[in-house]
């Protein structure tokens, strides 16, 4: 069923992601005048039904909440008279360049506004990003709405993410963020809890 749309939103950007042996085909809606943002989802799988049924899709307004961002990247927040910044996408965390890379990383400019004798740039920015391991099994996209705003002399921003996986692929998830919670503690119990011992970065080195 196609997705109806009222005056909110007057735009729209196609992807095209490869999952499995099939497609889903993105769709974001957005406003020329504002940070509103939706998602269509529409999966692609013409040569077996049975494969579409294996893969889970999520979307979250809040990026903090999402457990990839938590665990592989680095969100900006930032506020004064004229930045209204939330959950800007920086960068991957260092430690997980060698496990997550970039599907896509677009910028499409909408207009040039001119505040303060200053040139900002009105823009939808999308990163899509995939865990190496599983590549053909999950997606996780960004959206990002850099609205300037004339009426407040201000540059908002917002975003919001999109994940496409297999339940393998949100396992491996689920130990990248379980690793990264335990990491670092290096505690041995030996008999009774109280016994600690603890290594010191001495000793790390030595092992």
């Amino acid at each position: 069923m196609p997705l109806k749309l009222g005056k909110s939103f007057n735009r729209k950007y196609s992807l095209r992601i490869p999952i499995l042996d099939g497609f889903y085909n993105i769709g974001i809606f957005f406003d020329r005048k504002s940070t509103f943002l939706l998602f269509e989802v529409e999966p692609d799988f013409s040569t077996s039904e049975e494969l579409k049924r294996n893969v889970k899709i999520n979307m979250f307004k809040n990026l903090e909440s999402s457990r990839f961002c938590e665990t592989f990247i680095q969100l900006h927040n930032y506020r004064n008279n004229n930045l209204d910044i939330c959950n800007q996408f920086e960068k991957i965390l260092s430690d997980y360049t060698h496990d997550i890379s970039f599907l896509t990383n677009e910028s499409i400019i909408l207009s040039k506004i001119e505040i303060n004798e200053k040139e900002l740039f009105d823009t939808l920015n999308i990163y899509a990003l995939t865990i190496n391991s599983h590549n053909e099994e999950y997606v996780f996209i960004i959206t990002e709405r850099h609205n300037i705003s004339k009426r407040l002399n201000r540059k908002i921003v917002r975003t919001s993410g999109l994940q496409i996986a297999t339940t393998p692929a949100l396992q491996m998830l689920d130990d990248y963020y379980n690793e990264k919670k335990t990491a670092g503690k290096n505690i041995i119990y030996k008999g009774n809890p109280e016994n600690v011992i603890t290594f010191s970065d001495a000793e790390e080195e030595a092992i």
